[in-house]
Parts: C-alpha cells; structure tokens; sequence
C-alpha cells in the first residue's frame, strides 16, 4: 500500500491516532470526574453540554483562520495550549480543588481552544496524499481515529484500578504534545494561504459562497447534521432503556453494546478504505438510509445477541457516512476554504448532538422505546432517500447546463474546415 510508505501520511496516522487515544480516555474520564465529585446525572450532562457548546459557536470561527493562516502552525499552538490546560487541571484535581465549576469551565474553555483542530487537520490531508488516494486515506485515518477513542476510553477502568485520575489527566497531556510533535515533523507544502488580512466576515462569506457553488457538498453536509440530530441520541437514551427494560440488563451489557457498535465503525472504516467508490455523494446519503434499514429491527430485538448483530451492522454502514463526505469535501471545495467547510460540518455535527440526546428521550417518552427504534430507523432511510433523489436532481441539472461538444467548437470558431489551434 503506497499510503503506508508515505512518511508525512504516517505521521498524521500515528500522531493523530495517539491523539484520539487521548481524546477517548479524557472524555470517559471528565464523566466520571463529574459523577464522582456530585453523584448526580446532571452534572454529567453540564459537562458534556460544555464540551460541545464551545465547539458548536467557535468551529467554524476557529476554522476561517486555519484557511488564512499556516494550518500546521495552529494545530500545533492549539495541542500545545490543550496541554497546557489540562496540566492545570490535573494539578488543581492533586491539590484537591477542582471541583464541577472548574471542571466546566476546564472543559468548554479546551473545546474553545480545540475548535480550529479538527477542520485544520482534515483539511491537511490534501496537502499530504495525492487527490487518488484521498478515500483510501481518510478511511485509514478514521480506523485509527475510532479504534483509538475506543481504546482510549476502555483504559480508564484499568488505569483508575492501578492509580488515579490525576495519572490519567498527565497522560492526556502527553498525548498533546505526541499530537504536537509529529504535526511539527510534517513536511508538506500548502498552497498559499489567503490573504490573512481578509476580515473574518469577509472570509466566512466567501467561504459561504464556495459551499453554495457546490450543492450536492451542501446537501451531504444538511443530510449528516440532520441525521445526527435525529438518530444519534437512541445510542445513549434509547440504548439504555432498550437494555435496561426489554432485556433486563446492567450497564455491563450495555457498554458491551456500544462497545460492539464501535468495533463495527472501525472494521468499517477498514472496508471503506478499500473500496473504489465512484459516486462520494450517493454513497454518503444512501449510507444513511442503510443505516436506517438496520436501525429500524432494533426495536424489534428481544435478545442482547440480536441487538448486538444489528448494531454491528449499523456500525459498518456509519462508517459509509462521513469517509466519503470528508473526501468529497477535499474534492470539491478550493483549499483556501476548505478548513471553513469542513469546520461548518463539525459545528453543525456538534450542535446536532447536542440535541440528539432529548430528541431520543422526548420520542421514547411518547411512544415507547420499541417504536422510537423503529421510527428512527424510518426517518433516515426518508432522509437518505431524499437526498438521494435531490442530489440526483441537481447532478442532472448541472450536466444539461453544460454546453454540447457541438456548441463548444461552433461558439470558438472551428469546424472541420477551420483547425483549432496548432493541431
């Protein structure tokens, strides 16, 4: 595989895969900091909001001066500032005073910082691999992106049984600076920046311009926020109820479940590597719908070992979701407003599940969580199905907007008798 003999892929592959590491045990951890220190859901439920409140208002913010900028410059500053962070609050959780206020504030003021990361990255990846290989790199990097937060949260049971949760901040700090280190040792070569002195309300505009220029990227981008908001909560509320009052279960079954369902992501994104898709934009929207089709039986389930196979399935199908959105992205949008696309996808993902959660509790309130399943699963294969049609639209209407070969040589003025040019 030619991606693996690329030194700057690998780099971005082990860096930000270490980073996700990270991520993954800081998210299980600051959950548990705020249930340990209240014993009370609610404060679960600050933090979390506070982790995605920042990123939702400052993503595409953050993002604009990743396109008018040096974007290897910012991923480095904001890991090295997240670090920083995050020392702080394993010194004052040694000290014993880091109490929930702090550890609110601790957590939106690192998703503020953040914010610029996630869209600066992605957006590295065309200035890494050659515009070929960009499916197959994406696929790759979200292997490791998922397998590593999966990890990265399955080590707090191991970590907190052999030392403590200040150990457990420190190591994320080192992440930070792993993360930090092997973005430096990129070497890459970006096309020129836009003029840094662009105002930002200038900058988002234009960017704004180059999204609506390309419908079929803004339709992809509308489908996966919308679906998010509509399905993302069943895996948390409705997951929970499922087992807890059909099957009877613990929370052991229930984070077997969900740890299941990453395990299908990651051996997804695997086989969306390795796949040549030929459509980014049907396969991305029709995901969805797929997804939707194995949702829909969850409902149905009476036994964890169907749950279980069902949410295997609906891992593998969301991995078709974002790979080829990412890609498609990278594709079609111009690199000086690449980052701010892809940061308007991320905050709209933010925003979205944020929301999930009590779209999830309101519907099974109301109608049960056997139903709420299904219902979901009907909603996203509606979705996907009309985005489907409605980017087939608009693909059919661009082609007969471009002029005939016909056209094209009798408006430039040659013809069989008149040669064009020198040939």
């Amino acid at each position: 595989m030619e991606l693996l003999k690329n030194r700057n892929f690998i780099l971005l592959f082990v860096g930000q895969g270490i980073s996700r590491l990270g991520d993954g045990l800081y998210t299980a951890a600051v959950a548990w900091l705020a249930w340990s220190l209240t014993r009370d859901p609610t404060a679960v439920a600050f933090v979390t909001m506070a982790a995605f409140g920042p990123a939702f208002l400052a993503t595409v913010v953050g993002a604009s001066y990743a396109d008018r900028y040096d974007r290897r410059r910012l991923m480095i500053a904001t890991d090295l500032a997240r670090g920083v962070v995050v020392a702080l609050a394993s010194g004052l959780l040694a000290l014993g005073m880091l109490n929930l206020t702090v550890l609110v504030v601790v957590t939106a003021v690192l998703a503020l910082i953040g914010a610029p990361f996630g869209p600066a990255r992605n957006a590295t990846v065309p200035e890494v691999v050659p515009p070929q290989d960009l499916l197959q790199a994406n696929g790759l990097l979200q292997v490791a992106f998922r397998a590593a937060f999966s990890g990265g949260a399955l080590l707090l049971a191991p970590l907190l049984a052999t030392s403590s949760l200040t150990l457990v901040l420190s190591l994320d700090v080192l992440t930070f600076l792993v993360s930090a280190a092997t973005v430096a040792a990129l070497r890459v070569r970006r096309p020129a920046p836009a003029d840094h002195r662009t105002g930002l309300r200038a900058d988002l505009a234009a960017g704004l311009a180059a999204l609506r220029s390309e419908p079929v990227v803004l339709i992809v981008i509308a489908t996966f926020v919308v679906a998010i908001a509509a399905a993302l909560g069943f895996l948390t509320v409705g997951l929970s109820v499922l087992v807890g009052e059909r099957f009877g279960a613990d929370g052991g079954q229930y984070g077997l479940l969900l740890g299941i369902t990453g395990v299908g992501e990651v051996v997804g994104a695997f086989v969306v590597a390795r796949l040549p898709l030929r459509n980014l934009a049907l396969t991305a929207v029709l995901s969805w719908a797929l997804l939707g089709v194995f949702r829909f039986p969850l409902g149905l389930a009476q036994s964890p070992i169907v749950a279980a196979a069902l949410l295997t399935l609906t891992g593998l199908a969301s991995a078709l979701t974002d790979i080829p959105l990412i890609a498609l992205v990278q594709q079609r949008i111009p690199g000086r407003h690449l980052a701010k696309t892809l940061g308007l996808w991320e905050a709209g993902i933010a925003g979205a599940a944020a929301v999930a959660p009590w779209v999830a509790s309101a519907t099974v309130e109301a109608i049960g969580v056997g139903t709420a399943f299904m219902v979901s699963g009907a909603v996203l294969i509606g979705l996907g199905a009309l985005a489907a049609i409605t980017i087939l639209y608009f693909t059919a209407k661009a082609e007969g907007a471009r002029p005939a070969p016909s056209a094209v040589v009798a408006s430039s003025g040659c013809g069989p008798t008149t040669p064009c040019g020198r040939f």
